[in-house]
């Protein structure tokens, strides 16, 4: 198959095909609790060992909701801009899988906890696009089916069941798996920076189902195909790609795309079908008969507002006019709340130690934690918060650097010391002799000597070989063991030569 261009339009032999692609993201809600019982929520665990009687639909066993789990909902709501709902209905939505023990999931469908709302993303080109929300809505988590534990069986752990989903709908307004990525990557930003999701991709507490039809461009939409499941940015981008072009092969050999649920095996980087596609009526919704109309008032709602930290664009803005800092480094940062964190102690602790202000520091400090920091991290598989070196030790290093004390390539060398040690990047620079030679007095004395030494150089350099200045340059640095300041060294030398 030929991969569909990052435009969003596949080439076909008869002309050009748009993708239009939507979203349906489960991201498990982050509490103590299950949605509708006090079992535990935590991942792994024995198999069946995080049960209630209710989360196994044991007779006359009735659900109480966690009101947790909607305060998260109505968080979430709100950083994504979206209409809270006052008034809010549980369902039940009727199918039947082993894993499901009450043949029903308890859902929301006609009225939900959260109405329309409008996610802004960034692409690589730096243009932005609003993608449409349109609903968020709690459900409960069904089981899982472990097929690989028995030749013969089918095993079934209903740890999971009754964990509390966020389902995020967002419009059909994507065109392109970069998109479609940029999007899950925002959503999954803002849930981790407010704390309703951790966004484990892997773990399964985040996921999504993709919905991808394709079309002649200003056509009306075509017929979906939805793919279940797919817990990963990149798998969302392959999976796409390789269903609209799956599509577009049907139509133009004459067929009709088939209204289905696929699922995407990574292995394979292909989709395959799993059953016919269910609408709304098949699922014979109906409101729950054990729970209540779900209801609160604007001081509720005020009150989880008033939880929420800065959001990512909020406070990428404010890096950007504040402290002057680029998009780049700003989008790095704002990336993920840790990150942003620590940047922001270490350019406070930075400040401290120079008497200097934020303002001048900030791009020094955005460019060292973006640049060494994040790749010595990367390197050795550690998160922000894993790191062994703390933003006030990092601000001591980039002191250093600014007093002239080491130099950048130095500051370098001493980072990975810092990292591999704990030790704090003075008691280093010690302990090895690393301090650079900033003494104007001694400077000075050596490179008088380096100009008597060579005097061809110097009348070769006075003559216009400019080049020459790098081997003078070179003489200073090796009388000094590689320690002369190199900005003084620059200085003295032309005030010097150019004599």
């Amino acid at each position: 198959m030929n991969e569909a261009n990052r435009s969003g339009i596949i080439q076909g032999a008869t002309g050009e095909w748009e993708m239009v692609i939507g979203l349906e993201v489960h991201a498990q809600v982050k509490s103590n609790a299950k949605l509708f019982s006090g079992a535990a929520t935590e991942f792994g665990g024995e198999p069946n060992n995080h049960v209630s009687l209710v989360d196994a639909a044991m007779p006359g066993m009735l659900p109480v909701i966690n009101r947790e789990c909607v305060r998260q909902a109505v968080r979430t709501g709100l950083a994504i801009g979206a209409k809270i709902n006052k008034f809010s209905i549980f369902d039940r939505k009727n199918y039947f899988y082993a894993d499901l023990p009450q043949g029903y999931q308890i859902s929301q469908f006609k009225q939900p906890v959260v109405g329309e709302g409008c996610l802004t993303i960034e692409l690589k080109d730096g243009s932005t696009k609003e993608i449409g929300i349109e609903r968020l809505h709690l459900e409960q988590d069904a089981g899982k089916s472990l097929h690989d534990q028995h030749p013969d069986l089918t095993y079934v752990d209903l740890n999971r069941s009754g964990v509390a989903l966020m389902e995020i709908v967002s419009m059909p307004d994507m065109r392109t798996p970069e998109e479609a990525g940029a999007y899950v990557r925002k959503l999954r930003t803002i849930l981790r920076y407010i704390g309703s999701c951790d966004g484990n991709m892997e773990e399964g507490s985040m996921r999504a189902d993709v919905n991808v039809s394709v079309r002649r461009a200003g056509a009306e939409l075509g017929t979906r195909c939805e793919i279940k499941n797919v817990n990963s940015i990149r798998f969302i981008m392959q999976a796409i790609r390789y269903e609209a072009q799956r599509q577009v092969d049907i139509l133009e050999d004459g067929g009709t795309i088939e209204q289905q649920t696929r699922l995407y095996d990574p292995g394979k980087g292909e989709t395959r079908a799993m059953r016919s596609k269910e609408e709304a009526h098949d699922y014979r919704y109906f409101p729950d008969p054990d729970l209540l109309p779900l209801e609160f008032d604007d001081d509720f709602i005020n009150e989880a507002r008033e939880s929420l930290p800065e959001l990512p664009d909020v406070r990428k803005a404010r890096l950007e006019e504040t402290l002057g800092l680029n998009a780049y480094n700003a989008s790095l940062l704002v990336a993920e709340k840790e990150n942003a964190d620590y940047y922001e102690a270490l350019l406070s602790a930075f400040e401290g130690l120079t008497g200097k202000p934020a303002t001048e520091l900030a791009t020094t400090a955005a460019n060292w934690v973006t640049g060494d920091f994040f790749g010595l991290l990367n390197k050795a598989g550690k998160s922000v918060s894993e790191s062994p070196v703390g933003p006030e030790a990092g601000a001591g290093l980039l002191a250093l650097v600014a007093d002239g004390t080491i130099s950048g390539r130095t500051a370098k060398d001493v980072f990975e010391i810092m990292f591999e040690t704990g030790k704090a990047a003075d008691v280093i620079v010690d302990e090895q002799g690393l301090k650079q030679v900033s003494d104007q007095g001694e400077l000075e004395a050596i490179i008088a000597r380096i100009i008597a030494d060579n005097p061809g150089q110097v009348e070769q350099y006075k003559g216009g070989k400019d080049k020459l200045f790098g081997f003078f340059v070179g003489q200073v640095m090796k009388a000094t063991g590689g320690k002369a300041n190199p900005k003084l060294v620059n200085e003295l030398l032309r005030g010097t030569l150019d004599k």
